[in-house]
């Protein structure tokens, strides 16, 4: 264990620690929002994230994201909002509702009133993307990391339709196989849990099969909304298959780049390819327990249990119709 991972893990586990830590990030990152906001009042300057330059990846869990946004935001010589959770925070919240809500006019996202809270969706997420990189300017772009993200991908595509989206697809059973190793106790996914709410991450070592459902059902929500997004954004857009991206990154990433028109030169790609290759990770951050698990297509294939596989595969059998054909 490197020593900022110790560190990390001892803030974690110590409340006096962690309350600390979060009292003095929280003064620094304040300080820099009255410079950016004494910056932006000087005559000739102005503020602001532009959401035509907003990259947003949309994915579920462990389906590469960090590696891609990684990439996108090394080529583009921008900052990375990293997994603000709005799109899951205002997602989660809509697609819970009952028909009944959704037709009410009292129901604060009730159909009726559509056009007034999608306005405000818009003004809540790019005054929070300022206030969280107030160094972020109109001519800057800024790559925003959601995974898990996808269940809310269609507002906020309707809230920001000039934005760029990239769907992030990966193998269901890449995913669930993935999750479950990550959630066993104590390995990464685990140990990131606070200490208070670990009995619930632990469903994966109670019933791996049962939980392989649960996973699967969420994986199924999640990239339904997210393809429905895609399909209706009037963007740029690219959908990339993580499979696709571990086979030829460099490809790939021209391509997608190409699809969001982005102002990538291949020079500048490739340059971004070889620093986030899987083989540039340290050998001692690789593995299972860890979070740089195999970088492997198929490797559930090892992982699953033929049940486990089976159920994956019956209640994601449309996607995988529709992502793998």
């Amino acid at each position: 264990m490197s020593n900022i991972a110790r560190v990390r893990r001892a803030v974690r586990r110590n409340p006096t620690l962690r309350r600390a830590f979060y009292r003095a990030r929280g003064l620094y990152h304040g300080a820099r929002i009255a410079v950016a906001a004494r910056s932006r009042s000087a005559p000739g300057r102005a503020g602001g994230v532009d959401p035509a330059k907003t990259v947003w990846i949309f994915s579920t869990a462990r389906s590469g994201t960090t590696w891609l946004r990684g990439m996108l935001a090394d080529l583009l010589g921008c900052e990375a909002w990293e997994e603000p959770k709005v799109a899951q925070l205002f997602g989660d919240f809509y697609e819970r509702a009952q028909q009944g809500q959704l037709g009410s006019v009292d129901f604060v996202l009730g159909d009726p009133t559509r056009g007034a809270w999608t306005k405000s969706l818009r003004g809540f997420v790019l005054e929070t993307a300022r206030a969280s990189h107030p160094s972020v300017g109109p001519d800057d772009y800024l790559v925003v990391k959601e995974p898990g993200g996808a269940v809310g991908a269609p507002l906020i595509a309707e809230a920001l339709p000039e934005s760029r989206m990239v769907l992030l697809v990966r193998d269901p059973r890449d995913v669930v196989a993935s999750i479950l190793d990550a959630q066993k106790e104590g390995n990464w996914m685990y140990e990131a849990v606070d200490e208070s709410q670990r009995g619930r991450a632990t469903s994966a070592d109670k019933n791996e099969t049962a939980y392989a459902r649960v996973l699967a059902n969420r994986y199924v929500r999640q990239m339904s909304n997210g393809k429905k997004a895609f399909d209706a954004h009037r963007g740029p857009k690219a959908l990339v298959r993580y499979e696709d991206l571990r086979s030829d990154t460099l490809g790939a990433m021209q391509h997608l780049c190409a699809n969001l028109s982005l102002p990538a030169e291949d020079g500048r790609i490739a340059r971004a390819v070889e620093e986030y290759a899987w083989a540039n990770v340290p050998e001692a951050e690789k593995g299972r327990g860890k979070f740089y698990r195999k970088g492997t297509p198929g490797g559930w294939k090892e992982d699953l249990t033929a049940r486990q596989a089976e159920i994956v595969e019956s209640v994601t059998a449309s996607l995988l119709a529709q992502f793998y054909p």
